[in-house]
């Protein structure tokens, strides 16, 4: 009787064993407490099957929190942006909103959060805007809590040049304590060498709330790989351009050197990727872009336009990761995936995209 006993708990283990094992290959994303735990079988992208363009990740304590473009849509507790929690970078909670819209006109878009803390305050920096052509405005809010929700401080963050179309804000700080802004703006005007477009700038941040006028450009578009739309008629600058677009930074301090990457090309195909620029100060300048996109690209019938990420530190404290957007198969959604970034002679690489097992970001003592 004993025996047998024990030979049918051997059997139940064994099938509780082969059902997690399977829940972890399908990608399930719920929460529990074996998300506490370094799985033994790995992850395959996406990490987060649903909706999550231009993420954001950030490690607070024992926890990843990210953030995803909703655009005008609004989630069921009627925030915006979407927040997913995590402890291993690879298996996701769905959290809520961040932020609770600061306008109660439906038609406004909301894009491209991007938190940060300081002070024991949480900053959730984003875009906003749509309902004008080419008018998106850099906003800020503050929450006591990672997750939120956030409440927007009330007044835009400010291009130096007061430009009616800046996005991507992307806060970075120095060793120093100095903070600043990298974003995206609109560039209409060409020189040699220098393509019309939305590009990347750079300026100092005060009090987290307010930048200082002093901006600076970080890179415009040089080559061919980040055409957004050839004859692309704007009747907001009454204009036809070969318009380019650099968007979507992220700093990194690497070696004493400065690398903001960035994504480039139109996000809607599959021509989106990911190049760097490298300076050695965070104003710059900045040099080193390359003909083609470095770090990411699409790989034919595997990985669709990757690109817009953040880089984190795994639960190991050492190795660094890229959580990047990419378009499902039918491209109706934007997921978010992971992949490692590793440091080369050439320059810093990922080792990806990738579509097939890779090894969970391992926790320390396992």
């Amino acid at each position: 009787m004993k025996r047998n006993v024990k030979n049918r708990l051997t059997l139940l283990l064994a099938g509780a064993c082969a059902i997690a094992g399977f829940i972890a290959v399908q990608g399930c994303h719920c929460w529990g407490p074996t998300i506490y735990d370094k799985p033994r079988i790995g992850y395959t992208n996406p990490v987060y099957a649903g909706s999550m363009p231009d993420p954001s990740v950030v490690r607070v304590g024992g926890f990843y929190y990210a953030f995803g473009t909703t655009g005008a849509e609004r989630l069921s507790d009627g925030r915006i942006f979407t927040v997913l929690r995590s402890a291993n970078l690879a298996t996701w909670e769905f959290v809520g909103g961040a932020l609770t819209p600061p306008s109660s006109d439906s038609r406004v878009q909301y894009w491209a959060p991007e938190m940060t803390q300081n002070g024991g305050k949480f900053y959730l920096y984003y875009a906003m805007g749509g309902l004008e052509p080419e008018s998106f405005q850099l906003r800020v809010s503050i929450s006591d809590k990672p997750e939120g929700p956030y409440a927007d401080n009330g007044q835009p963050l400010i291009d130096c040049e007061s430009n009616r179309f800046a996005i991507d804000p992307f806060p970075f700080r120095d060793d120093d304590g100095q903070w600043y802004m990298f974003y995206a703006r609109n560039f209409t005007n060409s020189a040699p060498g220098e393509h019309p477009g939305t590009a990347l700038m750079v300026d100092r941040l005060i009090g987290m709330t307010r930048m200082a006028g002093e901006c600076r450009t970080v890179v415009r578009a040089r080559y061919d790989w980040t055409l957004y739309q050839a004859h692309r008629r704007m009747d907001v600058y009454d204009a036809t351009f070969d318009w380019h677009t650099i968007e979507g930074p992220c700093v990194v301090k690497h070696g004493g050197l400065y690398y903001c990457f960035y994504s480039g090309a139109n996000y809607q195909t599959t021509r989106y990727g990911v190049d760097y620029v490298v300076a050695k100060h965070p104003l710059g300048p900045y040099s080193g872009q390359s003909d083609r996109p470095r770090l990411l690209f699409t790989i034919p019938e595997h990985v669709r336009g990757p690109g817009h990420h953040s880089i984190v530190f795994g639960p190991d404290g050492k190795t660094q990761y890229f959580l990047y957007h990419a378009w499902d198969p039918t491209m109706k959604i934007r997921q978010m995936c992971l992949d490692k970034l590793i440091w080369t002679r050439d320059g810093p690489r990922c080792a990806g995209p990738t579509w097939t097992v890779q090894p969970v970001p391992g926790n320390p003592g396992k």
